[in-house]
């Protein structure tokens, strides 16, 4: 049984109440964690907005150190961290699943280090010299998923304190113990107060994005919370970066050839379990070759191992928490009624389980609730279509715009398509393949703002414009 401390100024923070942190494959406890108060919230604000004025007054190249110096403590810590994550996520610690993971979080913080804030010289002539400079915004209130826990509170934090900021992250109560431990580590090497953490009900995910004294929000999760988050910061006008639901479009073209792609396909929409914001969430076929997709992807599907993520050579485990399986469950059902196949898997009576089976599903209805809204879990709606115009038309009839993609050998075609596609991310041949050089985020209900690259890093800046 895990248990790790709320921190603030450096220290653990003394909070009586805690919760149950449930293992999704045993459903038995695998830790508990502290129950905080919008009081102890408070309190790690204020240690966040105390320890700012010395924080932002370093050298770049010291905070680049400071960042080096947290990746370093994470690896030492790579398995430790990877068995608390799969105990209360769940996936497999192997694949691409706990110790994956971490070794994305650890690289995304290396390369974040690694990155310069610059100072850019707008004009320099004989009217005058004009520069414009990057400042800290102060405190970021972080509130990170529970689908990749871990990576993703890095991928809030890291750029955050690099510019100069300090953060109170809230992880989520499905997945908070991973966070904590990681926070823990990062207090052994910054100065107290540049990192807090704190964990709790809604009610203090509600006082974050609302407080006066938090100058931006980072949120990763739904777009109806986003909405929410959005709203709650208006009135002191915060800085937003939100990644929110993705409900992406994959377009199979007929000159691909089924039996190769076929791996492509089921992990750009299965990777952990489906429980990925860019995953591929609906796949539109070629007619030529759709028959063959769904043969070679039912295949596929049966030599993938599920089960308890500390077995040996599990590739994928259950759905993390029990709303999550419900709601997939149901739109799996709501698919059969509206006439589709199913080609595997299926919906799930048994109530005492998390575990859900991989589930393709052939379709085509207007209908049909697995095409039109967010599944987040292992079951796949697969799309009959002959009209090119007319998919694109269907990949874009959705308010989600995170990702797409277009799997063929025609690189001219997949350029026209792609420019077409009203997503942030567009992959040829493959989906949802990330990496920390390269901007990410959503346009229309999927979100505002980049993280990533320069510009990622850069969102967590005011511009300051210095006419000398």
């Amino acid at each position: 049984m895990y248990s790790f401390a709320n921190m603030a100024a450096g220290s653990p923070l003394q909070i009586n109440a805690s919760f149950d942190v449930i293992n999704p494959s045993t459903l038995q406890p695998a830790g508990s964690a502290p129950l905080a108060s919008v009081s102890d919230l408070e309190r790690a604000v204020a240690a966040a907005k105390a320890a700012f004025p010395a924080w932002s007054a370093l050298t770049d190249g010291q905070r680049q150190a400071y960042c080096h110096q947290i990746a370093d403590k994470l690896e030492a810590h790579h398995e430790e961290l990877a068995a608390i994550l799969t105990s209360e996520q769940g996936k497999p610690m192997g694949g691409t699943g706990s110790m994956f993971e971490i070794g994305g979080a650890i690289a995304w913080a290396r390369y974040n280090a690694s990155l310069e804030v610059p100072v850019e010289v707008l004009q320099d002539d004989d009217n005058g010299r004009i520069e414009m400079h990057r400042k800290p915004i102060g405190v970021v209130g972080s509130i990170t998923p529970w689908n990749w826990p871990v990576m993703i509170a890095i991928w809030h934090i890291i750029p955050a304190i690099r510019t100069g900021n300090t953060v109170v992250n809230k992880p989520s109560p499905f997945t908070p113990l991973a966070t904590l431990r990681m926070i823990e580590l990062m207090n052994e090497v910054l100065p107290a107060g540049v990192v807090n953490s704190i964990t709790g009900d809604n009610d203090i995910g509600a006082a974050i994005s609302s407080h006066a004294d938090i100058g931006k929000i980072v949120f990763t999760g739904s777009t109806p919370t986003g909405q929410k988050i959005m709203s709650s910061a208006a009135e002191g006008l915060k800085r937003l970066t939100l990644e929110l639901g993705g409900n992406d479009a994959g377009i199979v073209l007929p000159d691909c050839d089924a039996k190769a792609i076929a791996a492509g396909l089921f992990w750009g929409a299965f990777i952990n379990n489906g429980q990925t914001c860019a995953a591929l969430k609906r796949l539109y076929v070629h007619d030529s070759i759709y028959d063959a997709v769904c043969e070679e992807l039912t295949a596929f599907a049966a030599s993938v191992k599920v089960g308890d993520g500390f077995a040996e050579g599990m590739e994928l485990g259950p759905i993390q928490n029990r709303m999550q399986f419900d709601k997939v469950n149901q739109l799996v059902r709501g698919s059969i009624e509206a006439g589709g196949k199913v080609l595997c898997g299926g919906p799930v009576d048994d109530a005492n389980t998390l575990f859900f089976p991989i589930t393709l599903i052939a379709t085509s209805s207007a209908t049909d609730p697995l095409i039109h809204q967010e599944q987040f879990g292992p079951a796949l709606p697969i799309i009959r279509y002959s009209d090119i115009d007319e998919v694109i038309r269907q990949a874009n009839d959705n308010p989600n715009g995170l990702g797409g993609s277009v799997w063929t050998n025609d690189v001219e075609q997949f350029r026209a398509i792609a420019s077409q596609l009203e997503c942030g991310s567009v992959w040829r041949n493959k989906h949802g393949a990330i990496q920390p050089n390269a901007p990410f985020g959503g346009v229309k209900c999927s979100g505002v703002g980049v993280e990533f690259g320069q510009e990622g890093l850069l969102a967590n800046t005011n511009i300051q414009v210095v006419y000398l």
